[in-house]
């Protein structure tokens, strides 16, 4: 009998997309994103302590149109890993393992990021015209 060649376990071809694996994937992307945020601020509390120079080249490149994404990015980033984070301290007390609570919370963890973001980022545009 001739042998096929078989994966020794399934694949990604074998799986289909759920929010349960979308939801873990980003909640370990985003802090990957998050640690590079925290030292992109490092950066800029060294080029505020260097003086008036580097804070404007600094504050230059953090308004600019890529700054402003990376920081509506890193915002997002922060507000989903928040939601995710509190979403698995509730299932670490054994509160919603169910299959349609896991997804549940899975879309209220997106859908709640998505809200905080645009909030600030609300707050960004019309608050801080005031």
């Amino acid at each position: 009998m001739a042998a096929r060649e078989r994966p020794l376990s399934p694949h990604l071809q074998v799986y289909r997309w759920q929010i349960q694996m979308a939801t873990s994937i980003l909640h370990r992307a985003t802090g990957i994103f998050l640690s590079v945020g925290a030292l992109i601020i490092a950066g800029g509390l060294l080029a505020l302590m260097m003086g008036p120079e580097s804070w404007n080249c600094f504050t230059g490149h953090a308004g600019s149109w890529y700054g402003k994404l990376f920081l509506f990015a890193w915002t997002w980033s922060f507000a989903y890993h928040l939601c995710n984070g509190i979403r698995h301290i509730v299932q670490d007390f054994a509160i919603g393992f169910s299959i349609p609570a896991f997804v549940r919370s899975s879309w209220m963890s997106v859908i709640a990021s998505l809200v905080i973001t645009a909030l600030v980022w609300a707050y960004v545009f019309l608050g801080a015209a005031a």
